[in-house]
């Protein structure tokens, strides 16, 4: 584990890693020994809090220079000795960090360790371009110069040496490189300002120089300021400023009035170098505004792309009207879940993590749906971390009628509306509230759903898969016999006319109860009696955890050929739970329908020869 990442979770401790660079993590199976989490005395960590506060101090006194240092240099006859004081205070903070850099860690890009050997860290910097130029930049040479000579005004060459103060531009680069990578911070509003401070450098910068060839241009008369100063070398500082920022952003921005113009060569060629400048810094300008604008409006582009996707796909397929407005409705929901990134945020976390969160916002929901009521704990929080939360818009069928399980679904918010179709028509049966269950009763018989499903208003439920689901239960036995519990009270109380849309449900309910008695250990002849007279006495091997194997499979029969067209009571069919052979299949046919048989048939004609072959809900022709 890392020094900066600690085992609480605290708001401080997590805005502290915010502010960790990528390259102080280690990389994947490395081992750290104890002198990586304890540096040495007097040895700074480069993350430390202290130090990037030192840091963000410097990065104030950057923007000081950066003014100051052009400035001087153009008005130096003008304004000599007003800002000294100041420089060399400002020089003072800056001798401050060098100092410090002695003793700040770095990090070894072969070994990715903090290095925190003295020696090690002052050699490393002395050889670098940074000590030198930070010398350089920190020195005050006019004040040096007056001390050993004992004249006041220096030649002109210190003001340019001034001008390597301008090296301290880097603190402002690595402060906004921070910034981006800061989560903490809007990364449009970063950018934004890291572009108004080149901006204003940049006007700060060529109006300074301009001045500078005007100020010591050999003809005073042959200048740009001239003709609106006479008299500018004797004119108030900041009046002579005022007039350098004017020309500089209306050269900057390619409007030029035309009051201020290059008047002699000098000054002609510098103007013509600042216009092939300004091409360059404004294309730098408009693609970071460029790309920042479409970072906002891409996800808005993608949607009607979608939105198009959908309708050609619709008119090429001659779809309904209704049909069309839920793909649309359907896509619409989707992409305002991208927007909100709830997934992506899920997929990129670890599964502890993720089962956690499912924990805290599923835990309730499914304790309190009927069909988890009186079950452990450990089993609740193992079904909430498998399931997963989907949203669906008004009139989206959520479950079509008699089609196959695969999800059962608890409703957390919205409404949802159960549906049977009968004679070409829609018949509504009942209306689910939060907290209600749908598509249990088809998973938990295991037969093709009875009821279609369909959302009232904006819903949401969480919904777990139906394998998933019985694998899940393998180890919870106790569990397991409370779950059928509430499902067999659950159907208990359902009204009559709901019940009769369920199909083969005498059967498929005694079969689910016998399991039942079963797992509760219930008296011998009480099973007995369910295998000689229930709807499951065929000879099946009762399984004292239906969780424990794959669901049974069942297929209906037939006591004639494919072809009869027999009618009445010796013609009804029978829905079993398949047998281990095709001589157990016989043997029950014949107990079925009084009769002994030698052949079966599928619907289409074909031999059954092999008990495997045979699926779920097969409709066999025995004779």
């Amino acid at each position: 584990m890392l020094p900066f990442v600690a085992r609480s979770s605290s708001r401080s401790e997590i805005n502290h890693f915010a502010s960790v660079p990528s390259s102080l993590l280690p990389a994947f199976g490395t081992n750290f020994d104890e002198g990586y989490l304890n540096l040495r005395k007097y040895v700074i960590a480069p993350y430390n809090r202290r130090y990037r506060l030192w840091q963000t101090f410097l990065v104030a006194l950057v923007v000081y220079s950066a003014w100051a240092s052009p400035f001087e240099l153009a008005f130096r006859e003008l304004s000599i000795g007003s800002l000294v004081p100041v420089d060399i205070i400002v020089d003072g903070f800056f001798a401050i960090d060098i100092i410090l850099t002695f003793f700040v860690a770095y990090l070894d890009r072969s070994t990715y360790l903090l290095v925190d050997d003295h020696k090690k860290i002052a050699i490393r910097y002395i050889k670098m371009l940074h000590f030198p130029m930070d010398l350089a930049s920190t020195l005050p040479f006019d004040q040096i110069y007056q001390i050993l000579t004992g004249k006041r005004h220096g030649p002109e060459i210190f003001g340019f040496l001034n001008m390597l103060r301008l090296w301290r531009l880097r603190h402002v680069s690595e402060f906004f490189s921070r910034l981006e990578k800061d989560i903490r911070i809007s990364y449009t509003a970063t950018r934004f300002c890291k572009l108004i401070c080149v901006t204003l450098f940049a006007v700060h910068f060529a109006g300074c120089m301009y001045f500078w060839l005007a100020f010591h241009h050999k003809t005073p008369e042959n200048t740009w300021l001239h003709k609106e100063l006479p008299d500018f070398k004797y004119r108030s500082v900041w009046l002579c400023y005022i007039y350098s920022m004017y020309w500089s952003i209306t050269t900057l921005t390619t409007v030029g009035y035309g009051d201020l113009y290059a008047v002699n060569t000098e000054e002609k060629v510098y103007s013509s170098l600042f216009m092939l400048f300004n091409i360059g810094l404004t294309a730098y300008i408009i693609g970071n505004m460029t790309n920042l604008a479409v970072h906002n409006t891409v996800r808005t582009f993608a949607m009607r792309d979608a939105f198009n996707r959908v309708l050609r796909y619709a008119s090429k397929s001659r779809l309904p009207k209704r049909l069309k407005e839920q793909m649309l409705a359907h896509k619409e929901l989707k992409l305002k879940m991208e927007e909100s990134q709830q997934q992506e945020v899920l997929q990129d976390l670890p599964k502890a993590i993720r089962s956690s969160i499912a924990q805290h916002l599923f835990s309730n929901v499914v304790d309190k749906a009927y069909l988890f009521k009186g079950v452990s704990d450990e089993c609740i929080i193992q079904l909430a971390s498998d399931m997963k939360a989907e949203y669906y818009l008004p009139k989206v069928d959520i479950i079509l009628q008699n089609e196959m399980p695969i999800y059962f679904y608890i409703l957390v918010y919205g409404s949802l509306d159960l549906f049977i179709h009968k004679n070409g028509s829609e018949q509504l049966l009942f209306e689910l509230e939060p907290g209600g269950m749908a598509g249990e009763i088809g998973g938990m018989f295991n037969i093709p759903q009875p009821f279609t499903v369909r959302t009232r208003r904006l819903s949401q439920v969480i919904r777990i898969n139906q394998h998933q689901f019985k694998q899940m239960m393998q180890p919870f036995n106790n569990d397991g016999r409370q779950i059928i519990n509430n499902f067999i009270k659950y159907l208990r109380e359902q009204r009559s006319s709901v019940l009769e849309e369920i199909p083969y449900l005498s059967e498929l309910l005694g079969d689910l109860y016998l399991e039942h008695i079963t797992q509760n250990g219930d008296s011998h002849d009480e099973v007995s009696r369910y295998h000689d007279d229930g709807p499951c006495k065929e000879g099946r091997t009762i399984n004292s955890n239906p969780w424990s194997s794959p669901a049974s499979t069942r297929v209906i029969i037939h006591g004639h050929h494919p072809n009869a067209k027999k009618m009445g009571k010796g013609d009804t069919k029978k829905l079993i739970l398949l047998p281990s052979s095709i001589e157990e299949l016989f043997r029950v046919a014949e107990k079925k329908f009084g009769k002994r048989a030698s052949k079966i048939i599928m619907a289409d004609g074909s031999e059954v020869e092999e008990i495997n072959v045979l699926r779920d809900h097969d409709e066999l022709y025995i004779f």
